[in-house]
């Protein structure tokens, strides 16, 4: 990653007050870009958005991207040249109790963002966001590749798959990388799961539900302990959005499309394996145990196979799913000591560029 190239770039995050968006907010005001977040307020309490102070030094503005004109107007005020669209609904057993709100915003909001694109000239580039779970799960034991068919059983896994297709429409009608000349925009979609660290608040995911179990003194219930996903630590897959834009910034046609960030396959895990591993971490009288209540449909077995990205990116992951555990741990730790929150996040991030510097 450049960290000269970010310095002084426009920049408009959608879904700037969740998880993801926290984390990539506060890093790009660390490479010195002007940020602009759009989203909805926090949906949590506690948050990572509000504990690490994370709207200081960048423009925050608190809307629905389900809302075509507002979000027009903004990109047409501030002129971003670089759009990342991480806003979305994205909690699977949410989407079972609410699919409509999961659709529009996942979907419509989606096409909101294309459409702001396509009025606005300001914009070089565009990175949106969806996930690994758009992929139809046959539960092999293969990674999916970004050609093979897009699906999903639940909704949110759906809506996913509806988002890239959508993107992929888009690209070809309005942004083909043929007549790039004529439109100047560089289009890609990024399918990256199971992302894991400090700052994430929401309910229904294995890190907060077992942090927040160990504190209040009670077992963390585990409703698939044998489920295997591709874990990873946030800043992993934000790294290689990142390495992304930029290649899209100074090459477009050549890096258009759809692009996969996952794990090494030694470093996937069984849910078990994280929460015996969080729980022995935390060193207190943390214990789990299974939840045998009824669940809705989840996929048991999903990886990603990131040739291309690796390949063609030369990304590759830094950190081993053990000290993933230790920076999570490290993170909730301190946040339930009151330290200063945005200070342990940098030191995070640049532990990090640290790391990424080293060669492999």
């Amino acid at each position: 990653m450049n960290r000269e190239f970010w310095n002084g770039k426009k920049v408009l995050i959608t879904g700037h007050t969740g998880f993801k968006g926290s984390w990539l907010s506060a890093w790009l005001q660390m490479l010195g870009a002007d940020v602009v977040g759009y989203a909805l307020p926090p949906h949590t309490e506690p948050s990572m958005f509000r504990d690490a102070n994370i709207a200081e030094g960048m423009t925050s503005i608190e809307s629905d991207v389900r809302d075509s004109d507002r979000l027009n107007d903004v990109v047409a005020k501030h002129q971003p040249e670089i759009i990342i669209h991480m806003a979305a609904q994205a909690l699977v057993r949410k989407s079972y109790a609410d699919p409509v709100t999961t659709y529009t915003t996942n979907i419509i909001g989606t096409m909101n963002v294309l459409e702001a694109v396509r009025r606005n000239p300001s914009v070089r580039v565009v990175v949106l966001i969806t996930s690994d779970k758009c992929y139809e799960n046959l539960e092999w034991v293969w990674g999916y590749r970004e050609n093979d068919r897009m699906g999903g059983h639940d909704p949110y896994s759906s809506s996913k798959g509806c988002a890239e297709l959508l993107i992929s429409a888009y690209r070809d009608s309005y942004f083909n990388e043929q007549n790039y000349p004529q439109h100047g925009v560089a289009v890609a979609s990024t399918r990256a799961g199971n992302v894991v660290g400090g700052g994430d608040w929401s309910e229904d995911r294995l890190v907060p539900d077992t942090i927040k179990a160990i504190q209040s003194g009670k077992p963390v219930l585990i409703r698939r302990p044998g489920a295997i996903r591709p874990w990873q630590f946030v800043l992993e897959p934000l790294r290689g959005y990142l390495e992304l834009a930029e290649r899209l910034w100074e090459s477009g046609p050549e890096y258009t499309g759809a692009w996969n960030f996952g794990p090494d396959i030694e470093e996937i895990k069984p849910v078990s394996w994280l929460v015996e591993r969080l729980t022995t971490l935390w060193e207190g009288n943390a214990s789990w145990e299974v939840d045998s209540g009824p669940h809705p449909h989840e996929d048991h077995f999903l990886k990603l196979d990131c040739t291309k990205s690796k390949s063609l990116l030369d990304w590759h992951p830094r950190l081993s799913i053990e000290t993933i555990m230790d920076w999570i741990v490290e993170w909730y730790q301190s946040s339930a000591r009151n330290a200063d929150m945005r200070d342990l996040t940098e030191n995070q991030i640049r532990r990090y560029e640290n790391l990424c510097e080293e060669k492999i």
